[in-house]
């Protein structure tokens, strides 16, 4: 098998398909509902934190994908690294180089934000043992990218400010519950469409111990402490305010999240095929982000058009995945 070197545009494209372009919008949410609770920065700042956010998710593949091609040569044989078209090393060194740099551009905005985003690396460097335990692996893979919000609003507030400054007002701890439960969620089900290769490859997933059903239910408690949470969120932020304004499309978006997760919740709990499991999956994420973009809407009214442009460019590039039965 040929194996690309960095100076190749193979390899690029083939880390691109790594990266899961389609679920960049995840992290980049997550980080952004967060910025959004912040001060108002110009769009400089905004556009640079944004792109830090939409790439470090594909880059942390890049990570935990190295140290899980025993269950990926079965459920995902299409990744290059299965295909042995990337190698190991280049992919852990791309991710791990491009994080870090990630991490020292924000620090410059907020020197907090490296030692967070420090520890995120090292929980995708770790996550693989945890996700081998029942009651490790949503929650494991779900405080890493609950931590983003907070490093969101640190980025929007400067250099002065501290995480435990940013907890103490607004709704950024409701964000923070919200994420890490909705994000559950979507690993929980994520685990869905690969029982067969994780039972295979000795990785003890909630769904291989307990069976299809209970790990069902937990992914309703799951989905339904997000809707909860979120909805208290911006009940909270919309406090008194009568006028009509853009804040209160936040309300719309975050119906939309609710009717994405109850459909979501009704298909995983409708169907018994691991094949079909990517259909309620792709509810999940769509729950996921319009969460989010519901969050930084009642927070940043003005940012309503350029989230509707942003989840429908999630719609295209979901569309545009190389494995259809893949999420």
């Amino acid at each position: 098998m040929k194996h690309h070197s960095f100076f190749s545009l193979t390899f690029w494209k083939l880390f691109w398909i790594i990266m899961r372009p389609y679920l960049l919008f995840v992290s980049a949410a997550a980080g952004m509902s967060g910025f959004a609770e912040g001060p108002e920065r110009g769009i400089g700042i905004v556009f640079v934190v944004f792109l830090v956010f939409f790439f470090s998710y594909g880059l942390g593949h890049g990570i935990t994908d190295s140290f899980q091609i025993d269950t990926d040569s079965l459920s995902s044989p299409y990744r290059p690294l299965v295909q042995g078209t990337i190698r190991r090393w280049q992919s852990l060194g791309v991710s791990i180089t491009f994080l870090t740099v990630s991490c020292a551009i924000l620090f410059i905005l907020n020197p907090w934000i490296f030692p967070l985003g420090f520890l995120c690396v090292l929980g995708l460097i770790t996550y693989t043992p945890f996700k081998r335990k029942w009651w490790g692996g949503p929650f494991y893979n779900a405080w890493i990218v609950a931590i983003l919000p907070v490093v969101g609003k640190l980025a929007a507030s400067g250099r002065s400010t501290s995480p435990l400054d940013v907890m103490e007002t607004g709704i950024l701890s409701l964000i923070i519950i919200s994420t890490f439960f909705s994000y559950s969620n979507f690993v929980l089900m994520g685990y869905f469409k690969d029982i067969s290769a994780d039972r295979a490859s000795g990785y003890n997933t909630f769904v291989v111990s307990f069976g299809w059903k209970k790990a069902a239910a937990a992914s309703d408690v799951f989905a339904l402490i997000s809707i909860v949470v979120t909805g208290w969120g911006i009940f909270s932020a919309l406090g008194t305010e009568t006028t009509l304004s853009w804040k209160w499309g936040s309300l719309l978006i975050y119906a939309a999240s609710v009717i994405a997760l109850i459909v979501a919740q009704i298909g995983i709990h409708s169907i018994r095929d691991e094949n079909l499991a990517y259909r309620p999956i792709a509810y999940v994420v769509r729950g996921f982000i319009l969460l989010r973009l519901a969050e930084i809407v009642v927070l940043k009214p003005s940012w309503i058009m350029p989230s509707l442009l942003f989840y429908g460019a999630y719609e295209w590039m979901l569309k545009k995945r190389p494995e259809k039965r893949q999420v």
